[in-house]
């Protein structure tokens, strides 16, 4: 046992003690009701010292308005042996001698000794007492008046039994019963309003805990207004449809990566398996096997694969040049250049705009233009237009053709990796399949777009956009298309 009690004790002594409430209401409503006594504590002290103060002074203005009237009684001569109070509460009055004699009383005092010991003197005529020395009568607030400055005056005494009505208790048991009733008033309310205003969290909390990641399509509750909850709310939700967004997209990157690598496998495997068979067959039948013929065909076969591997890498490239490598380049000058090095079985017209200057790197706009005119090449009648001009705030350069055209329905997907239309394996000619999205690639890569329509001749126009140089990247609408990278 004490192997096992000496681990627990020691996590017992590690873990923090939580003194104070866990959730946010609780925590809030003890936070004001602690400022709250803070604040109504010397509120209520100061309060009952001044109704104690004032309630004493009543009674010692009372006490002593009745002293002054028994003495202006004596003095008149209209005083014998009964004293009639005059004021409301005072009923214990007397007239005691200079030899400490009670020479007339009120019927209350009557029979009582001396109200108190105290003498006022000849300075200080007017005296406040406070006695408690006659059994039954409990504590008395006492006024005491000299009737003269001669040693034989006579004393008055006058004031009233607050045993039964003691200031000190009854104002501070009155003002510690009103701060007690006012802090519980403002837990209470401090409560349900906390409760009343988190009350939308706890929702927004319940239906996230509800959300499953397999179905992001669910949103949290927004309360009305333009408050901190609200403005969470709204925030949550559209979080929650960023992510939802970006789940959709990677869920289709990775369905295409998958299409990508199956149909990568395939293009690869079509001209190694001819190589393998052919090597094969010279292989068992060397006396039969034309070395010249053989050699022809294997090559080809290196060259399919040599081109399918270098578009593949340059697919991994386009995406990792840095903007800082670009340079000025005049679309006009790229054209003219690329065309003249070619030697097409259609002819090319050129309709050029002089002065359309793009931020780019040169090799691979190069790269994107042979893709396109290879395309146009391969699908064009008679022949095929190159135009570079401005558009609006871009630089547009477009290659069109007079064949069949693309459907509307393809126009997207000509642009996925290894896809081609039915009527362009009917006449392929040894493509990798890997052209247009290499030139989708590349104008996405330059915060541009790549676009097929519908050309004036009928045939399919391809159309690319870039910013003008200087003109800062828009990344935002490429970014959501650009297909996924795959060395």
């Amino acid at each position: 046992m004490s192997h096992v009690k000496g681990p627990l004790i020691e996590r017992l002594r590690r873990t923090p003690a939580r003194l104070g409430p866990r959730s946010i209401k609780g925590r809030l409503t003890v936070l004001v009701t602690l400022l709250a006594a803070i604040l109504l504590a010397p509120t209520g002290l100061v309060g009952a010292l001044t109704a104690r103060q004032t309630f004493s002074s009543t009674l010692w203005l009372d006490a002593r308005r009745q002293a002054v009237l028994t003495g202006a009684a004596v003095r008149a001569g209209q005083l014998h042996d009964a004293v009639r109070p005059r004021v409301a509460g005072v009923d214990l009055v007397q007239v005691v001698g200079a030899h400490r004699e009670v020479l007339a009383s009120s019927p209350a005092a009557r029979g009582l000794p001396v109200l108190s010991d105290a003498l006022p003197t000849a300075l200080d005529p007017i005296k406040e007492v406070r006695t408690c020395r006659i059994p039954g009568l409990g504590c008395l607030h006492l006024a005491a008046v000299r009737l003269s400055p001669s040693p034989s005056s006579p004393v008055v005494y006058a004031g009233r039994p607050v045993s039964g009505l003691n200031p000190v208790g009854v104002f501070d048991s009155f003002f510690i019963a009103e701060v007690a009733v006012l802090l519980v008033l403002t837990a209470w309310g401090t409560w349900k309003i906390a409760g009343r205003t988190l009350r939308p969290v706890e929702g927004i909390r319940s239906q996230l805990a509800a959300i499953n990641v397999h179905d992001l399509s669910e949103r949290v509750p927004e309360p009305s207004g333009h408050d901190e909850v609200a403005e969470l709310a709204r925030t949550v939700n559209g979080t929650l449809g960023r992510i939802e967004k970006a789940k959709s997209v990677t869920e289709r990157a990775l369905r295409q990566q998958r299409q990508f690598a199956a149909d990568a496998s395939h293009e690869l495997r079509t001209p190694l398996a001819g190589l393998r068979a052919q090597l094969e067959e010279a292989q068992l039948h060397p006396q039969e096997t034309d070395l010249g013929d053989l050699l022809e065909h294997a090559l080809s076969d290196v060259d399919r694969l040599e081109g399918i591997i270098g578009d593949l890498l340059l697919l991994a490239r386009v995406g990792a040049l840095q903007p800082e490598s670009w340079t000025p380049l005049d679309l006009g000058d790229l054209v003219r250049q690329e065309t003249r090095r070619r030697c097409d079985r259609l002819p090319v017209r050129l309709r050029l705009e002089d002065g359309v200057t793009v931020n780019a790197y040169r090799g691979h706009l190069a790269r994107l233009l042979t893709n396109l005119l290879d395309n146009a090449q391969r699908h064009g009648r008679r022949g095929v237009e190159v135009a570079v001009r401005r558009s609006d705030s871009m630089a547009e350069l477009s290659v069109s053709d007079d064949g069949a055209g693309v459907p509307e329905a393809d126009r997207e997907r000509i642009f996925e990796r290894f896809t081609r239309l039915d009527a362009a394996r009917s006449r392929d000619q040894g493509g990798s399949g890997l052209g247009l999205a290499i030139a989708r690639d590349i104008a996405d890569a330059h915060s541009g777009t790549l676009e097929v329509e519908e050309s004036p001749s009928g045939g399919a126009r391809f159309v690319l956009r870039l910013p003008f140089e200087g003109c800062p990247p828009q990344d935002e609408a490429p970014a959501m298309r650009q297909p996924l990278k795959t060395a």
